[in-house]
């Protein structure tokens, strides 16, 4: 009786291949190793000896393309393929991850390096004993099950596998916090989903390699320094993907091949979005348009937020035909000024609505709540009948998958949670009402139905889902995040910056975030924690919003949102005022940028890359760039430095002394030279500089060997179709970019309906040359050069001119 006390060998056995896999059989369980492409393996590590297929089952499986082989030896097992090595210990089945010349990438822990503990899962069952509180939330109202019966629904595993980090070696990723965390060496990092957290199941090292998890569940990421780990909550067994490309874009481009491509948005996405809490009726909506055109800015989306439905029909997924009394006519009038529609709707129903009844009925909602059963294909399925019935068919545009966590026991609480108690917490009550080993993807399913629905009705118009929780692979479902109710003050800003590199680390490329934080003032609640009372009349506000929205101007959806005070440009000034000209200015800048953007959501789709990433990805040999979270690439070209701490007004609106140095300190990335964006001037690499930083702009440097197309901003996306591009080109190297351009919406691009320009700049001969390829009916207007010396940047405005 008392052996089963003792530990058992993990000594490797016996080797086999069988297909496509490698298996070493230890005493304490079977290790399977599975490469997918010359740069990804897949290990999975299992107690009982079996691999349950439905475990990873989101992920594509490529292992019968995979070439490598494999050789013992008497201390180890090595399996190679031609860009990567895996050595296993004979005595532990620890792994080292290597290059082909020894390198060293990764290496698991020496001794006991993987661990798994078996628990009880409890599935709830809904009869006339269950008892459920309502809880009133900023979310609308919830129910939350105080009691329930509860059957024994099987066992699963807790997984921990063990990692030894190099000395300095940083590590990014695992989704988006709100507490603007780094480097993740030496923290703790809990996974799971929330308001205003979004937990991605891949990091990636400075080191360049990633670690992508084959879990649904929640994680839990630990370095102490003595000891580092990556654990999941509930697992059929443990299950992770080494990524080890030749740099870092390779391994996204690895965790896309995996999870599914990257889906285009329409084109007018990449336009400026107005949004607020909340537009109250079709009249003012109208009335919003026109005065945006009246103004003459920039606009291709206005957003309907919560309670498009009749007052005390929750989520009811109709229109109040009081409110909205001609949806298809609002969405007509709209369309007549370019303007598209984004609508929010919601994963929960009221009891007094249709559309819970009906779910009701088939039994298609998770146990205790109002809230449809996203893993079920049937319910999925009566999710997007409801929506085309009253919605689609009216002409909307685009959704806004709000709640798709969809429990945020947070947002109940008075006071704020402890991090580890707040993890606890979620896994508790999701698992209540989710399966363990799936409580962190309800968005990817959510996503997923309103996805195939809509495709199904009409694929001539694109999914675009602005949602506030994902997984990896919701990027094949047209999906953008965002970043929460997130609360106005500097910290904040700052944090967010870090937080979207953080997201964009972790595999997926469209996220965003509400200009100006959702709450400006305070609230009773822990997170309703804005630091401006007078909110518009605080010109301490009013600086900080314009940051953000000029920060936000370079994000890959430029969205602005919130409460407690309205988000339209003029509610910041009048014409000519400093604050509303900034913001005037930002639009413009972003409007201008839309052939570069554009091209770039192209590459997204058609090369796996990334439109938004951390200095680190395109710097790997200037380490001090590592630890730089206030500056990013966008593209390849653009480098944005946002300005984060207030240089003209203090809170309350005085201001600052006259002789403040209104200036930001930029680090300008070793190994090439770079301009400024707004005067020309040309700077080295490998230096930190002070540059100017008026209310107007925040320093935007541009790398040398640059081409960036640009065109003349117009009131919308539509509106810019077919005018020329000008190809702004920054010496300094030989330079080259594709001009992506298609039908702007629709999924022509799946089968090839797109062109693309092969750009090129040859610095000795100083000549500019380009050659178009795939279907010529979607090359848009003419290209002109412009050669950018250090006294030839333009206005805006002298581009008209010309």
């Amino acid at each position: 009786m008392m052996d089963v006390f003792l530990p058992k060998k993990e000594a490797i056995e016996k080797v086999r291949r069988e297909k496509n896999a490698l298996f070493l059989e230890q005493e304490t369980g079977l290790l399977r190793l599975l490469p997918q492409t010359d740069t990804a393996v897949r290990i999975s590590w299992s107690r009982d000896g079996q691999f349950e297929k439905r475990q990873g089952e989101v992920y594509a499986d490529l292992s019968d393309t995979a070439s490598w082989n494999w050789k013992e030896e008497e201390s180890r097992i090595l399996l190679w393929t031609d860009k990567l090595c895996l050595a296993i210990d004979r005595q532990t089945g620890s792994i080292r991850y290597e290059k082909p010349d020894g390198t060293l990438l990764l290496a698991e822990r020496g001794e006991q390096c993987r661990e798994m503990e078996s628990f009880p899962v409890y599935k709830t069952v809904v009869n006339d004993r269950m008892e459920v509180e309502e809880v009133v939330t900023p979310d609308g109202v919830k129910k939350r099950i105080k009691a329930a019966d509860r059957v024994h629904d099987g066992n699963l595993y807790h997984t921990r596998v063990y990692f030894d980090f190099q000395p300095g070696e940083v590590l990014l990723g695992l989704g988006q916090d709100e507490a603007g965390v780094w480097d993740l060496r030496h923290t703790t990092r809990y996974g799971h989903q929330a308001n205003r957290k979004i937990a991605l199941p891949m990091f990636v090292s400075g080191r360049q390699y990633g670690i992508l998890s084959g879990t649904q569940s929640a994680f839990l990421f630990c370095d102490t320094g003595e000891k580092a780990y990556f654990q999941t909550e509930a697992d059929s067994f443990l299950d992770y993907y080494f990524l080890g490309g030749e740099g870092l874009f390779e391994v996204i481009r690895d965790f896309r091949r995996l999870t599914g491509k990257a889906a285009i948005p329409p084109e007018w996405a990449f336009g400026y979005i107005q949004s607020q809490e909340r537009y109250e009726s079709a009249e003012e909506l109208i009335s919003v348009a026109g005065e945006f055109r009246r103004r003459q800015l920039g606009l291709d989306c206005l957003v309907l937020d919560w309670m498009s439905w009749e007052d005390g029909k929750w989520g009811q997924k109709s229109f109040d035909p009081v409110r909205f009394p001609d949806p298809a006519g609002l969405m007509e009038r709209l369309h007549e000024q370019q303007v598209h529609f984004m609508l929010s709707i919601w994963p929960n129903m009221s009891k007094e609505t249709e559309n819970y009844r009906e779910f009701a009925e088939r039994k298609l909602l998770l146990p205790g709540t109002e809230i449809y059963d996203a893993f079920s294909p049937e319910a999925r399925q009566l999710y997007w009948k409801q929506v085309k019935e009253k919605l689609f068919g009216c002409g909307i545009d685009a959704w806004w998958c709000d709640s798709s966590e969809p429990l945020s026991p947070e947002w109940e609480r008075r006071m704020e949670p402890e991090a580890g108690e707040l993890y606890r917490e979620y896994v508790e009550e999701a698992s209540k009402v989710m399966p363990a080993d799936q409580i962190n993807v309800f968005g990817l399913y959510h996503a997923r139905g309103l996805w195939e629905g809509q495709r199904s009705t009409d694929d001539g118009k694109r999914v675009m889902n602005l949602t506030r929780s994902g997984w990896a692979g919701s990027q094949r479902y047209g999906t953008v995040l965002w970043s929460g109710d997130i609360a106005a003050d500097w910290g904040t800003l700052r944090h967010q910056i870090a937080a979207g590199l953080q997201f964009c680390a972790g595999g997926l490329p469209y996220w965003t975030l509400d200009i100006g934080a959702f709450f400006v003032k305070k609230g009773i609640q822990w997170f309703w924690n804005g630091e401006y009372p007078g909110g518009l009349e605080d010109a301490g506000y009013r600086e900080l919003y314009v940051r953000w929205f000029q920060y936000a101007a370079f994000l890959p959806i430029f969205r602005a949102h919130g409460t407690d005070v309205r988000r339209e440009p003029w509610q910041f000034g009048a014409e000519g005022d400093l604050f509303y000209e900034a913001l005037r200015e930002a639009i413009r800048l972003r409007y201008s940028l839309l052939p570069y953007l554009y091209s770039l959501a192209g590459e997204v789709y058609l090369e796996d890359g990334m439109m938004m990433r951390p200095l680190m990805f395109d710097f790997p040999e200037d380490e001090k760039v590592f630890r730089i979270s206030d500056q990013y690439m966008l593209g390849d070209a653009l480098m944005i430095c946002p300005v984060t701490v207030p240089m003209y007004y203090e809170k309350g609106g005085r201001s600052v002394e006259t002789g403040t140095r209104k200036v930001r300190k930029v680090y300008l990335p070793a190994g090439t030279d770079w301009y400024d964006w707004h005067t020309g001037e040309r700077l080295s690499g490998g230096q930190e500089t002070e540059t100017s930083a008026p209310l107007s702009q925040i320093p935007v440097f541009v790398r040398a060997g640059s081409i960036i197309p640009v065109r003349v901003p117009g009131m919308s996306s539509a509106a810019m179709r077919g005018t020329p591009v000008t190809l702004q080109v920054y010496p300094g190297r030989d330079a080259a970019f594709t001009l992506y351009e298609d039908a702007g919406d629709g999924y022509g691009y799946e089968e090839g309906a797109c062109c693309r320009t092969r750009i090129t700049w040859d610095e000795e001969t100083e000549q500019v040359d380009w050659v178009s390829e795939g279907d010529l009916a979607y090359r848009q207007g003419e290209l002109q050069v412009k050669l950018i010396r250090a006294d030839a940047v333009q206005t805006h405005e002298e581009m008209e001119k010309q």
